[in-house]
C-alpha cells in the first residue's frame, strides 16, 4: 500500500504539471484521459462525460475511440449502466463482465469489466469518468485508487472552466448592455464593470468635485402640443449631442431623468473640475442653440438651462434593496448635489447659474455676473447665486 500512496501522490503532481499551462478546458480534459489510458495497463478506452447541463456552452465532448469512426463519449457512453448507476447512486460502480459496446453498423466491441466513477463539483455530480478494460481482465485496487484519485482532480478543471465561462457570460452581458447604453453610462461605471464587477460593490468615496445639472425648459408645453415619437426624437438627439461635448471636458453623465441630465466633474483637482465643468456648459449651450436652429418652424425654442456648484461629496454606487429587486446607481451624496439642482431649477431662459464655490475657482477666467441672494427649499438660509450670461441677469 505505501508504495500506492507514493505513486499516486507522483501521479497526481504530474498531472497537474501538465495541464497547467493548458488554457482550453478540452485540452485539459483530453490531457486528462490520455493520463488515465496511459496509467490503466489493460485500458480500452477512458471517457470523461460531462453532465452538468451547460457542459455543451464550455466545453465539447471527446471522441472514443472503440469506433471506426469519430463517435463522441457522450452518445456511446452516457447510457450504459454502469455509468447510470455511478450517476444515480452517487458512488463508484464497477461491473466486472459488461456488455459489448454496440456500433452503428450492428457490430460489437467485446470489452471487460467498466468501471465508472462520479465527478463531484461543488457537492454535485457533473461529470463521470468512465473506463473500460480488455476481455479477461480485471481492475486492480491501484486503478481504482488512481481514477479515483484523477476524478477529484478533475472536479476541480470542471469547476474553474465553469466558473470561467460564467465570468466571461457576464462580462458579454455587461458589454452588450453597455454598448447599448454606454453614450449615457457613467465612465467609471463602464471602467469598474470593464476592470472587474466587484468593484462595482466598493464603498463610497470622499472627493471635492463639481456638479453640472441640466434640465430642459418647455419640455412640458412641448409634450403637449407634439406627438410623443417626435418629442422624443428631438430630445435624444438633443441629448446626444451634449455627450461629446461633456466627454470631452471629462465629464461623467451620472443620471437621466425625462428632461434632465447630472454629469459630475470628479477626476481631477477641485480647481481643474470646476474649470471643465464651466467649459462643458458652455459648449452644450452651443450645441443646443445649433438643434434650436434646425426645429421645426411651428416649434418654440427649446433652452437648456444649467446649475453648477461645486464641493465635496460622497461619490460611489448606490444600492436600493426592495422586496423584488435591487438597483444599483453611480452618484454623489451630499449638499453640493442638492444645490446643483437647485441652481438648474432656478434658471431661467437658458441661463447657467453657479454656486459659492464654483465661481471662486472660475472667476479670473470667466466673467462672473451676481444674481444676489437666493431662498432654496431645503435649505436655513439664502445662497449667493451667480451667472455665466450677462444677458440674462
Amino acid at each position: 500500500m505505501k508504495r500506492y500512496y507514493q505513486e499516486r501522490f507522483h501521479i497526481q503532481q504530474d498531472l497537474i504539471r501538465k495541464t497547467a499551462p493548458l488554457l482550453e478546458v478540452n485540452e485539459i480534459i483530453e490531457m486528462v484521459r490520455e493520463e488515465l489510458r496511459n496509467l490503466i495497463p489493460n485500458a480500452m478506452e477512458v471517457c470523461i462525460l460531462l453532465i452538468d447541463p451547460d457542459a455543451q456552452k464550455y466545453t465539447r465532448p471527446l471522441q472514443c475511440s472503440l469506433y471506426e469512426s469519430p463517435v463522441d463519449c457522450q452518445s456511446c457512453k452516457r447510457n450504459r449502466p454502469a455509468v447510470q448507476k455511478a450517476i444515480e447512486e452517487e458512488k463508484a460502480v464497477v461491473i466486472p463482465v459488461s456488455e459489448p459496446v454496440k456500433r452503428p453498423d450492428r457490430t460489437l466491441v467485446t470489452i471487460g469489466s467498466e468501471c465508472a466513477m462520479p465527478v463531484y463539483v461543488e457537492n454535485r455530480v457533473l461529470a463521470a469518468v468512465s473506463a473500460v478494460i480488455q476481455p479477461l481482465t480485471k481492475f486492480s485496487r491501484r486503478d481504482f485508487l488512481i481514477i479515483k484519485d484523477v476524478s477529484r482532480i478533475l472536479g476541480t478543471f470542471i469547476l474553474n472552466a465553469k466558473r470561467q465561462w460564467e465570468m466571461t457570460q457576464e462580462k458579454i452581458r455587461i458589454s452588450q448592455m453597455l454598448a447599448n447604453l454606454s453614450p449615457f453610462i457613467p465612465k467609471s461605471v463602464r471602467y469598474m464593470a470593464d476592470k472587474d464587477p466587484g468593484l462595482l460593490t466598493r464603498k463610497k468615496e470622499r472627493k471635492d468635485i463639481s456638479v453640472l445639472f441640466l434640465d430642459l425648459e418647455g419640455y412640458t408645453r412641448l409634450s403637449d402640443t407634439h406627438p410623443e415619437a417626435e418629442v422624443n426624437a428631438i430630445i435624444e438627439k438633443m441629448f446626444s449631442s451634449f455627450v461629446d461635448p461633456i466627454h470631452r471636458s471629462h465629464g461623467d453623465i451620472n443620471e437621466t431623468a425625462g428632461d434632465a441630465l447630472m454629469i459630475l466633474f470628479k477626476d481631477y483637482d477641485p480647481k481643474t473640475n470646476a474649470i471643465n465643468s464651466v467649459k462643458a456648459a458652455f459648449e452644450i449651450m452651443e450645441q443646443n442653440r445649433i438643434i434650436n436652429q434646425s426645429l421645426p418652424e411651428d416649434m418654440d425654442v427649446i433652452d437648456v438651462n444649467i446649475g453648477i456648484n461645486s464641493g465635496s461629496a460622497l461619490v460611489g454606487m448606490t444600492r436600493f434593496t426592495g422586496t423584488l429587486d435591487t438597483r444599483m446607481t453611480f452618484t454623489a451624496s451630499g449638499s453640493v448635489t442638492n444645490i446643483a439642482a437647485r441652481l438648474s431649477d432656478h434658471a431661467r431662459g437658458g441661463d447657467i447659474l453657479i454656486g459659492e464655490e464654483t465661481k471662486r475657482m472660475i472667476q479670473d477666467l470667466w466673467p462672473v455676473y451676481k444674481c444676489g441672494s437666493v431662498p432654496f427649499k431645503g435649505l436655513k438660509e439664502p445662497l449667493p447665486v451667480f451667472s455665466l450670461l450677462s444677458s440674462l441677469v
